[in-house]
Formats: C-alpha cells, sequence, structure tokens
C-alpha cells in the first residue's frame, strides 16, 4: 500500500526560529533561481560565441517581451499563494489542494487559448514596437513565436514552485529547478551550436530547448503531485470543474500583481524603446540583455527566493492568527536578500570584463556600455534586494495592490519620465539610461518599506473561514 498522507503541514514556519523558517523556504529558492539564472546565463554565453551579439540582442529583447505575457497569466499564482499560505497555516489540506486545482485549470485556459494563438500573430508588430533592428529582428521572431506556443510548460513549472513554497515545501520546486535547468542546457548546447546531424538553429535553438525541457519538467512535476507524501495534490485532471468563487479569489489577488509584473515589464519594454533610439543601438541592446536581463538576476533571482519565503512565512502566520510574527519575518528577510547583493554587486564593480567576457564579448563598444551597466546596477541591487523581502511580506498578507501602485510609480513613471526629459534637454546617453534604472529601484525600496510599516496589511481577511485578528504594531529594534 502506498504510505499514507501527512495530515498536518510542517508547523516550525508559524512556531520557533523565524530565521530559520524563512532561511529553510528561501535558500532553495535562492538556489532553484540562481541555477535558473546561470541557465540564462549559458544561452546568451553560447549564442555569443557561436552566432554573436546580435543574437545576444534577439533573445534578451524577445524575452522582455514574452515576460510581458507571462507573467500577467502568472499572477494567478500570486493569488493562488496568498490562499494556499492561509489555507496550510489554518491546517485545511483539502481546501489548499482545491485552490491548487483551480489555479491550473483557469490557466490551462489562458495559455491555450489566448497566449499561443494571438502571441504568435502579433510577434512581428511586438518586435516593431520595441524599436529592434533589422537583423535583431529576424533573428528574434523564431525565438518569440515558439516562447508563445510552448509557455504552458512554463507556466505550469510557476505554478508548482508558488503552490509547493507556500505550502512550506521549497525543495520540491528546487528539485524540478535543477531539472528543468540540466535539461535546458543539454537542449541548447546540442541546438544552438549543432551536433552531429542536428543542424544549428542558433537563437532559435535556445527557444527550442526552453520549451522542449519546461514542458518534461510540467510534466514530471504534475507526477510528483500525485505522490501521496506530496504536500499538495492535484486533483484529477477529468474531475477538475470550474469553481468561480475560488476562481474569484484568484483573480482578487493575483490580478494586482499580475498588472504589477505588467508595469514593471512594459516598463522594460519602453526602456528597450529608448535604448533602440540611441546611436548603435545594436550594441547598447546587447549590453543591456546581458549585463540586466542576465547577470542582474543573480541579484533578482535570489532576492525573488527571499520575497517567495517571506509571503510563505507571512501568510502562514497571518492563517495561524500570530501577526507579531509576519512582522519580524520581513526584518529577517530583507537582511538575508541585502547581504546576497552585496556580494554580487562587488563582483560588478570588480571584475566586469570577465564577467562580459563569458558571453563572448570582445567588441569595444558592447563592452564599455556593459560595464558602466553593471556599475550602476552594483548599487541599484542594494536597492531593488529589500524592496523584494517587503513587497513578498505584503504579498503574503493579501495586500496585492499596493505593490502595484509602487512599481508604476517607481519601474515605469519615474524612469521613463525621467528619460524622456533627458532625451528633451540634452545630449542622451546610455548612462542616462542607467541613472533611472537606479533612481527607480531606490524609489521602490523607499515606498515598499513605507507601506509596510504603516501595518494595514494585517486587517486584510482572506476567505479561509477566520478573520485575522487585528494586533498592535511590535516595537521596531
Amino acid at each position: 500500500m502506498p504510505p499514507p498522507r501527512p495530515t498536518h503541514f510542517d508547523r516550525s514556519i508559524i512556531e520557533g526560529s523565524l530565521s530559520r523558517a524563512v532561511w529553510r523556504i528561501a535558500w532553495p529558492t535562492m538556489l532553484q533561481n540562481a541555477i535558473g539564472g546561470l541557465q540564462g546565463i549559458i544561452d546568451h554565453a553560447l549564442v555569443g560565441h557561436f552566432v554573436g551579439f546580435t543574437a545576444n540582442a534577439a533573445i534578451g529583447v524577445s524575452w522582455q517581451i514574452f515576460l510581458v505575457v507571462i507573467v500577467f497569466i502568472s499572477s494567478l499564482y500570486a493569488g493562488m499563494s496568498v490562499l494556499v499560505a492561509r489555507f496550510a497555516g489554518a491546517g485545511d489540506r483539502d481546501a489548499v489542494d482545491h485552490v491548487v486545482g483551480q489555479a491550473f485549470l483557469v490557466s490551462l485556459v489562458l495559455a491555450g487559448g489566448i497566449m499561443a494563438p494571438v502571441g504568435y500573430l502579433l510577434s512581428p508588430r511586438l518586435l516593431l514596437f520595441v524599436n529592434a533592428a533589422p537583423e535583431v529582428r529576424e533573428a528574434a521572431l523564431p525565438f518569440l513565436r515558439l516562447m508563445f506556443l510552448g509557455g504552458i510548460g512554463l507556466l505550469t513549472f510557476f505554478l508548482l514552485g508558488g503552490a509547493f513554497r507556500a505550502a512550506g515545501d521549497p525543495r520540491t520546486p528546487l528539485r524540478l529547478g535543477v531539472v528543468l535547468t540540466a535539461l535546458n542546457v543539454l537542449f541548447n548546447v546540442i541546438l544552438i551550436r549543432g551536433a552531429g546531424p542536428i543542424p544549428a538553429f542558433g537563437a532559435t535553438g535556445a527557444a527550442m530547448g526552453t520549451v522542449s525541457a519546461s514542458l518534461i519538467v510540467a510534466a514530471l512535476g504534475i507526477a510528483a503531485m500525485r505522490s501521496p507524501t506530496a504536500a499538495i495534490h492535484l486533483p484529477s485532471l477529468t474531475a477538475l470543474r470550474p469553481d468561480w468563487a475560488i476562481i474569484r479569489q484568484l483573480f482578487k489577488f493575483g490580478l494586482p500583481t499580475g498588472f504589477q509584473g505588467v508595469a514593471m515589464n512594459v516598463g522594460g519594454v519602453f526602456l528597450l524603446r529608448f535604448i533602440g533610439a540611441l546611436p548603435q543601438s545594436a550594441h547598447a541592446q546587447a549590453a543591456y540583455a546581458i549585463s540586466y536581463t542576465e547577470l542582474f538576476s543573480l541579484i533578482t533571482f535570489t532576492s525573488v527566493g527571499v520575497m517567495g519565503a517571506t509571503a510563505a512565512v507571512v501568510g502562514q502566520n497571518l492563517g495561524a492568527g500570530k501577526v507579531d510574527r509576519a512582522w519580524q519575518a520581513v526584518g529577517v528577510s530583507s537582511r538575508i536578500a541585502f547581504a546576497v547583493a552585496v556580494g554580487v554587486g562587488l563582483l560588478f564593480v570588480t571584475i566586469p570584463g570577465p564577467l562580459l567576457a563569458i558571453f563572448g564579448v570582445d567588441d569595444p563598444v558592447t563592452g564599455a556600455l556593459g560595464r558602466s551597466l553593471l556599475r550602476h546596477l552594483a548599487v541599484s541591487g542594494l536597492f531593488v534586494t529589500v524592496a523584494l523581502a517587503y513587497t513578498g511580506a505584503l504579498q503574503g498578507s493579501g495586500d496585492t495592490r499596493s505593490p502595484l501602485y509602487i512599481s508604476i510609480v517607481s519601474q515605469v513613471l519615474i524612469p521613463l519620465g525621467l528619460c524622456a526629459l533627458w532625451q528633451r534637454v540634452g545630449t542622451f546617453e546610455p548612462v542616462d539610461i542607467w541613472r533611472a534604472i537606479v533612481v527607480g529601484h531606490m524609489t521602490r525600496c523607499l515606498l515598499s518599506i513605507a507601506r509596510f510599516r504603516q501595518g494595514k496589511w494585517q486587517r486584510i481577511v482572506v476567505d479561509v473561514g477566520q478573520r485575522v485578528p487585528d494586533a498592535p504594531r511590535p516595537e521596531v529594534t
């Protein structure tokens, strides 16, 4: 007989040391995201060495566009995580499984019915919109279309990661992430450069490898959820029926996060338009793709891991009625994230040349732009990493609207407004865009801390059959 399913979730999140609770969830996610970032670095390194900087720009531009769509759809998983964490904190296992099943059902409909066909048709226009150079558009179009068609694999992977982490199990997503990265690297080494009878597909091969690896891992993840000992179970696909009450809750808490993600990535798309208007725009887009999209991900991806851990710890403690622990968790997580940003930022400042050389950057213009951007990102990372910790605390409590408003101000209005101003009043150079990025991240950090300290998040009610008690704000030491 199969082993019996556990009747209780891990209670160490709502009892005992907060530092251990945050770190226990954070480190597997940080490691998983770092490994995932390594995958992107390898992709860019391969195309940089075997195709050229135009292919780097093509992948960077395509990912920026694709992320706008996939981040919006995966916002459902933010809503799912809020509900799962509260239900797990309250010990309601059946409700956890039901929420995950509904999130999976809705994502299937959105990915297969909207993202794939609409994304495929609009890809040429989207590449024109970001001012991609003609040679960049030629390489980017097949990449972008393949990602839209096969994006359901990545969406399922994100769903699994969010569900398991919110339930207190960060190690299953880590194992799946390691497999995803290993398969992706293997496929891309073969498909980008070619091997034996398999021709070299260049940048398109990177998309082929990503889609194939993510679909395989999605299938493995669904199989893992069928295990009797899994922290969460996915109901049988044939038994899934829409539960509109749950679906409304998913959108209620998830849509603000989706709009937040869209706002941030739309801001990135418009930054690409500014970059595309620069002299030698292909060099600047390649520097942006390598330094910001890939190398800076070593900070953001690990910080996103801390953000997810903070959301899970805050959500579960609120579900258990332990508001004081939710207050304390964000201080622990922000210190962890800041330490990571300091370490990576030192690398950006001290060895920018070797970091860029990993991607085959031997062009002096692209190299100079990349080194300049890395210096700015070393400072920017100190602010964004703390901002993400506080964002996780807000989202884990169910306050998903405040991070949306903060992101619109800090990641869209301020950086784009500064770029537009500097473009009008003087000679517009890449360093002006780099400075706008730093100012945006500083603003996001300050606003996120200020919003959390207001304490309104602790009175948000999530439908778990109980009302979160009001509690006095503890002394901040």
